[in-house]
Order: C-alpha cells, then structure tokens, then sequence
C-alpha cells in the first residue's frame, strides 16, 4: 500500500497546467459516459454570508473515491480534495485544492468550448475580474487561437489588472470594457464568472452563433444569464444535470418543469462523447458549470499520479486499521440514581 501524501497547492501547479487539466478532465469525463464513474450531487449549508460545500465521485475502475470540500467565508477559503482507496478505504492522498479548482472549473470551460464553439471562433469577452478569470482565459486559449480577448468588470481597476496579466502571463492581446454590453458586443465566444445574484446578460446583446460558457452561480441565491438567453439557447450542457435541476436558478427559471426543456440539457459527458463539432448554422449554445466532484477527481487522481512519479509531495502517517478499545468511564454512585454506566 503506498503512503498517503499531502500535495501543496504549489506542487499541484507544478504537476499540471491547463491543457494538460483539459486532456485529464475528458479523459475523466468518458468514463462517466461509460458509466464506470459515478458523482456526488453538491450538498452546502449557509450561514452569514458563508457556506460549507462538498462534492465528490467514485472511479472504481481507476481505483479511488473522494470528495472536495470547503467552507466559503469573507475571509477566504481553504479547499481540500481528499482521496482514498476505492476498494479499501485507505487514505491515498489530501490534496490542497485552490490551484486544482482553478484548473478543473476552467477546464471543465475549456471542454465545453472545444465542443461547442464555432470552429474559427478568435476573440473571447470575459465578464468577472477574480480569482477564476485569469483561469477561465487560458482554457478557452487552449482550444481555440484567440486574437483578443474583451474584459469587462465593474471595478475599473481589477478591469486593467485582468487586461495586464491576460497580456503578461498568456501572451493574449486584451482589452478593457465599459459595460457587459460592449464586452460581447460580436463575440464568438462569452464566460461569465461573476458573483452576481440578479442577471446580467440577455439575448439580445449576444450576436448569432455564439457559445456562452455560464460559470459564476453555482448556488440558487446567483444568477448571471437571463432566462430569455437560456431560452434562445438551441443546445445547453452541464456538467451535472441533476445537480442543475438542483442548483441553478437560472435553468430552473427558464425550464421549470418542462420535461422537455430540460431534455435540451445534456451532460458535459455525453457530449465529450459524442465528439461532434458545432454545426456551421447552430444559433447559441450554453454551458452551465457548477462544479462536480467529477472534475475534482479527474484531476485529483492525475495529480496524485504525477506527485507519485515525482516524488512530490509530504509523507502522511496511514491511520492505524485497527479499532482502538474504549475504556468506560465510572460514574460515581449517586450521581446518576446510584447506578454505573459506560
């Protein structure tokens, strides 16, 4: 049995970058499609502004099981994918998580774009200017030759900050917006990763033929897509169905209990599948991204196996196996009626 390891964010950005992410995540993606991989639908409690998530998934073919987990406060977060032993329960490897979520909500934009994009698609409008958006830039780079890429933020200088690095750090030719409108205005291709609660981007400011990677309300409180877009959407995918009927207000909104909307919406799996390229006069596609424990362990799984050939990574203690014996505690006599208990 290997020890378990704990794998620091900087060893997960050392081990794998973003196409490299991309290849991991379908590669994971057609064993779901195979039914050989099974999800955890996310489940999250909130509390003051905070919320404590988790997800997770099985690859029993692969050999491992895990979840992710997080607690999301004003003070930040700390997320960790912890995987174990599928057929044993052993503890295999806790992963620090913020670079991997970075890299498997990108990619998860980046599968969805090389499918779903128009073939020549060469400039990208990115609405959000966080932690995700620098993320969220190179995935879509790695599938499609961007020759510019729009920013659009509502804090002018995260705006010029975003534009700075897209130029710096991926060697994009980018561009500050002032307003959503102007962002997509043409583009072939629109992310937003925002932490807007109420929509703001509607069909009639996105040109024909274009591919809307949705990524920013994972929660029901969220919302970034109007359901007029949604509507007008010919094909949307998610990287969970269920866990979109669950979760985002913005398919609830515009399906409700319509059977037949909602069998518009096709797993992200299935698509990479498929492996079909856009038809030429398809109007709009959708890619709703919520985040899946999916993800999470297709490139857990991969991290672990590169910390492995590389020696990376800090030696954990296996727990012990073994159940330790309890001793019972005395309760004085007249405590409690005059009697003894364990």
């Amino acid at each position: 049995m290997s020890t378990p390891l704990w794998i620091r964010e900087a060893e997960v950005a050392s081990l794998v970058d973003m196409g490299e992410a991309i290849e991991a995540l379908e590669s994971g993606l057609l064993v779901e499609a195979r039914g050989e991989a099974r999800n955890m639908i996310k489940t999250h409690v909130g509390w003051e502004g905070a919320t404590l998530h988790a997800i997770g998934a099985a690859f029993p073919s692969a050999g491992f099981s895990g979840t992710k987990t997080w607690s999301h406060t004003k003070g930040g977060a700390s997320p960790l994918v912890i995987l174990f032993d599928s057929a044993t329960g052993a503890l295999c490897a806790v992963i620090e998580a913020f670079v991997l979520g970075q890299l498997r909500t990108g990619a998860a934009s980046g599968v969805a774009t090389r499918w779903l994009a128009a073939e020549g698609a060469d400039e990208l409008a990115i609405i959000g200017t966080g932690k995700q958006a620098l993320a969220q830039v190179a995935a879509v780079a790695a599938v499609r030759p961007l020759r510019r890429v729009r920013v659009y933020g509502r804090d002018p200088r995260r705006r010029e900050e975003l534009v700075r690095r897209v130029g710096d750090e991926l060697g994009l030719s980018a561009r500050s917006e002032e307003s959503v409108a102007d962002a997509v205005r043409d583009a072939p291709i629109i992310t937003t990763v925002t932490r807007a609660t109420e929509p703001f981007l509607f069909a009639r400011e996105v040109a024909r033929g274009a591919h809307v990677n949705a990524v920013g309300a994972i929660v029901p409180a969220a919302a970034e897509v109007a359901p007029d877009l949604m509507a007008r959407a010919g094909r949307i995918a998610a990287d969970s169905v269920p866990q979109a009927r669950e979760l985002s207000r913005e398919l609830r909104t515009a399906l409700g209990t319509d059977e037949a909307g909602w069998a518009r919406v096709q797993p992200l799996s299935a698509l990479v599948a498929a492996r079909k390229p856009r038809p030429a006069d398809e109007d709009l596609t959708l890619f709703k991204s919520l985040g899946t424990g999916i993800a999470d362990l297709s490139l857990g799984m991969e991290v672990l196996h590169r910390a492995r050939e590389h020696g990376l990574g800090l030696p954990l203690a296996a727990p012990q196996r073994a159940t330790p014996r309890l001793r019972p505690r005395r309760v004085k006599e007249g405590v409690h009626g005059g009697d003894e208990r364990i």
